[in-house]
């Protein structure tokens, strides 16, 4: 069916396409929902059999690919091709072919620029600049439809509508993209941008999590047996992640490896004799390791109490841990007594 033409809803009959069914059916559930219901201001079920064929067409490959001979990206270039034109028809194809697209990329894809049109010359205009250049378009279409389609005013009266409540339309159109056709809004640039680290961090994360897995099983396989080929793969794997995350630092504790050498090196008191016993030199060659002499303890000293017995500084010094020994008194000089005749008197 061609959109372009008026057609009531009773000649199709059981004829319609299930596709179309579905536009139409959608169309009318999304004006109740917004409350834009059918005739509210003024009669406009014809608008909505309109936009049924309008949707439907655009499944069709065929109608893209012929309308792009019509579609102009700026007003300019729309006019300059209008202006060496005197043909009634071809204006009106320019006219309304530009305003059903920008009907259509606004409310159903949100987009009014296409994807693969050339980089605009200057900063895109806002939604409101593009529905009124739909508006407008649509007036035009009207203008000159009323040349064309004389006997058939049906089309004109649409047209009409369109440029009048075109803003209201983008509202059910939007509504009906998001609760019944589920296209979700075209991501930007710079959300592509976050889209892309935030995935390439969390692949990041999960490279992380498993490096420092494998970390802690080889940190416990050293525990038990340390070996030089773990501690090569330590080494290996800090790096890795050192890559990944450069504040990250790990390193083998040294405590651990001391008893490995002590135990390494016990057994080689008997291989070293077995090799003295062995070769032409006398064992008794051999000085034996002098052992120093113990060290007496405190308590020791304490035991035997002050001294005088020599020391390695001459005398020995008194425990400080003994008790003072006692100062004998001394005895007061005896008194003579005169009349004793000098004897003394205690």
């Amino acid at each position: 069916m061609n959109p372009r033409n008026y057609v009531d809803l009773k000649e199709g009959g059981r004829n319609l396409q299930p596709t179309y069914y579905f536009m139409i059916n959608c169309l009318l559930y999304s004006r109740m929902e917004t409350g834009l219901v059918s005739n509210q201001d003024f009669y406009d079920e014809d608008v909505n059999v309109y936009l049924a064929h309008l949707l439907h067409s655009f499944i069709n490959p065929e109608y893209v690919e012929q309308s792009k001979k019509y579609l102009s990206k700026y007003d300019a270039d729309v006019f300059k091709r209008l202006a060496n034109s005197t043909d009634a028809r071809l204006k009106y194809a320019i006219y309304k072919t530009n305003a059903d697209f920008l009907l259509v990329s606004i409310g159903i894809f949100d987009n009014p620029v296409a994807p693969t049109a050339v980089p605009a010359r200057k900063a895109a205009p806002a939604e409101e600049a593009y529905i009124g250049r739909g508006k407008t378009y649509y007036h035009f279409a009207y203008t000159y439809s009323q040349q064309i389609h004389r006997k058939n005013q049906g089309v004109s009266e649409v047209l009409e509508k369109l440029s009048v409540g075109f803003d209201k339309y983008i509202k059910i159109l939007s509504h009906m993209r998001g609760e019944y056709l589920d296209l979700v809004e075209r991501f930007s640039e710079g959300e592509v941008y976050h889209l892309e680290r935030a995935v390439d961090e969390s692949a990041r994360q999960e490279i992380l999590k498993a490096k420092q897995d494998q970390l802690l099983e080889l940190y416990s396989q050293w525990q038990v047996a340390p070996s030089d080929e773990i501690e090569e793969n330590v080494k290996r794997l800090v790096g890795e992640i050192q890559e990944i995350t450069p504040s990250f630092r790990f390193a083998l504790p040294k405590s651990l490896a001391v008893p490995r050498r002590r135990s390494e090196t016990a057994s080689s008191p008997n291989t070293s004799a077995d090799a003295v016993a062995g070769s032409s030199t006398p064992a008794a060659a051999t000085p034996a390791p002098q052992t120093p002499p113990a060290r007496p303890s405190a308590s020791a000293v304490r035991s035997t109490g002050p001294t005088r017995d020599a020391t390695a500084t001459g005398v020995s010094e008194p425990d400080p841990g003994a008790a003072p020994k006692k100062r004998p008194r001394a005895r007061a000089p005896k008194r003579r007594n005169p009349d004793d005749g000098g004897a003394s008197a205690n």
